[in-house]
């Protein structure tokens, strides 16, 4: 038996729809500027190639089902952003995934939020450093419960939606990303071959915008489990 020089931390998880076995986290992959509105509010236009980022496994903040999570605000940042994002979660590792093959690579879905410190994100763009302290620090990918694929009605054409306090923020289609699920895994898989336990966060539509501490965060992809996050 394998020993440390410390107590392994436990893997990073999130709960299964309908189960009671939890989803292991490998790794985080984002996928930037997906959708054609927050690409021009974020002063790009165009179908530019798609670009990736990651985030620590660490960083899921995960909800059981009907259940709200808090997140506590970041340090360093006053200026925390929200963008709702579908989550793919991979079952199956591959490289070099064709894009006609990638739903069988799939375990199922769910609703994310991709917190984001702006004011450090932008501060390093303008540097032209990386801007991992922006996007990867602790609690920055709230999760809800992960819906399986198998019996799950197309989740291309679901809408998705942000409300903060019960007021709409965000609302679009995942019908329009730039570059689409089975787009986005083909191209991923070319860069790294997908472990199963990965999660994929396929990008934001417009309406990104600040929360403060007390506000609550409702997310929703059509036909998956809800997420509520409460900022602390």
């Amino acid at each position: 038996m394998m020993s440390y020089v410390f107590s392994a931390p436990a893997a990073a998880s999130v709960a299964i729809t309908g189960i009671a076995e939890r989803f292991p986290v490998h790794r985080i992959y984002c996928v930037g500027r997906n959708y054609e509105e927050h690409a021009k509010e974020m002063g790009q236009t165009g179908r530019e190639p798609p670009f990736f980022f990651m985030k620590p496994a660490d960083a899921v903040l995960a909800a059981d089902p009907g259940q709200a999570v808090d997140m506590p605000y970041p340090t360093l940042t006053a200026n925390l952003h929200h963008e709702v994002e579908l989550v793919v979660a991979i079952g199956t590792g591959g490289s070099n995934i064709r894009a006609e093959d990638a739903h069988h690579y799939i375990y199922g879905y769910a609703v994310g939020l991709d917190m984001t410190r702006r004011d450090l994100q932008n501060d390093m763009k303008k540097q032209g450093r990386p801007w991992c302290i922006g996007k990867g620090f602790e609690h920055s990918a709230p999760i809800g419960a992960i819906t399986p694929a198998t019996g799950l009605p197309d989740v291309t054409s679901a809408d998705i939606a942000l409300l903060v306090n019960g007021s709409p923020r965000q609302r679009s289609s995942v019908s329009k990303l730039i570059w689409n699920i089975a787009e986005t895994i083909e191209q991923l898989s070319a860069a790294w071959t997908l472990q199963p336990g990965d999660l994929i966060f396929t990008g934001t539509p417009e309406g990104v915008g600040a929360v403060v501490r007390g506000d609550v965060l409702h997310a929703t992809v059509d036909g998956l489990e809800p997420l509520k996050v409460r900022i602390v």
